[in-house]
């Protein structure tokens, strides 16, 4: 008997789906209730494995298919299923867990596409404004959220920052991103003000028994972790009254869709996120036009 659902699974497929996992719940702020299913098709098809080589053959994702449709299962179970395993193999690729791109050569779900939740321009400045610059953990928290919006940061990109990455003079930061690439990207003003606030003041206290080179730290002195940065955007997302669920995530996806509905070129976009290939840049041209056509059929007299 084991207590842990994984256990069975050969180790390092167990330890690579818990990684995905976490992955889900804080860096894309999915809801617990949607983790709970990835877990129990990722869990079920971990068991499926026997030992076989899950890195870079795909033929153990291809036979755990096959095998739910020899049993009758309905297509959009089949189509979630898939989804879950093509999109745990394409975080396996990035993180160098699997050897081979064995998504692409799965059957392609055919469910509908993914949009992420995008905050309107003015709840992003009601969450910007809610920290207060008078409190110390607030003016933290203040320059954690100008730099996710700013800058479109991952969570993981955020709190592995080190001051020698940052450059307030010219307005920018070098970020390490997936696949230990590095890439520089631009910072506003406001960001810029509350990060050197934040860094001669609660920073420079908060580290002076215990030097760290972490941008961002706890009033102990101690390099912030995803949690804590997840909580930091629960707490004022609520206290901007945001009723809709924001996740560090939601402000990478507004700055995206943001960027874009102010013309900037998709190229430009991918090269800020740090995306590998355009496509993945491309989800958020179909957002831009699903608000836009919202908009148009708000406003116009004749829509």
């Amino acid at each position: 008997m084991t207590g842990h659902p994984l256990a069975d699974a050969p180790s390092s497929l167990g330890a690579a789906i818990d990684a995905y996992l976490l992955e889900l719940r804080v860096e894309r702020g999915l809801s617990p209730l949607t983790i709970d299913a990835y877990r129990r098709d990722l869990t079920q098809f971990a068991s499926s494995t026997r030992g076989a080589d899950w890195r870079g053959d795909p033929d153990p994702a291809r036979r755990f298919l096959a095998g739910l449709r020899g049993a009758g299962r309905r297509g959009s179970t089949l189509a979630r299923k898939a989804a879950a395993i093509r999109s745990f193999y394409g975080f396996a690729l990035r993180e160098g867990t699997a050897t081979r791109d064995v998504a692409t050569l799965l059957e392609a779900p055919r469910a509908g596409s993914y949009l992420p939740d995008v905050l309107a321009r003015d709840q992003v400045e009601g969450i910007l404004g809610a920290p207060s610059d008078d409190d110390p953990a607030g003016l933290r928290d203040g320059a954690i959220l100008e730099l996710l919006y700013a800058s479109g940061l991952r969570v993981s990109e955020l709190i592995g920052l080190d001051l020698d990455r940052l450059d307030l003079a010219n307005l920018q930061l070098r970020v390490i991103g997936k696949g230990n690439k590095e890439r520089r990207v631009p910072m506003g003003e406001p960001a810029r003000d509350r990060l050197h606030r934040y860094i001669s003041g609660p920073r420079q206290e908060w580290t002076a028994r215990r030097p760290t080179s972490a941008v961002f730290v706890s009033q102990r002195g101690r390099r912030l972790g995803r949690e804590a940065v997840w909580r930091i955007v629960r707490r004022w997302s609520a206290a901007a009254g945001v009723a809709t669920r924001v996740t560090p995530h939601t402000f990478r996806h507004s700055f995206a869709t943001h960027l874009l509905e102010g013309g900037a070129d998709l190229r430009v976009v991918q090269a800020l996120l740090g995306h590998a290939s355009i496509s993945t840049t491309q989800l958020y041209t179909h957002l831009t036009g699903e608000r836009l056509r919202e908009v148009y059929a708000r406003s116009h007299p004749r829509a």
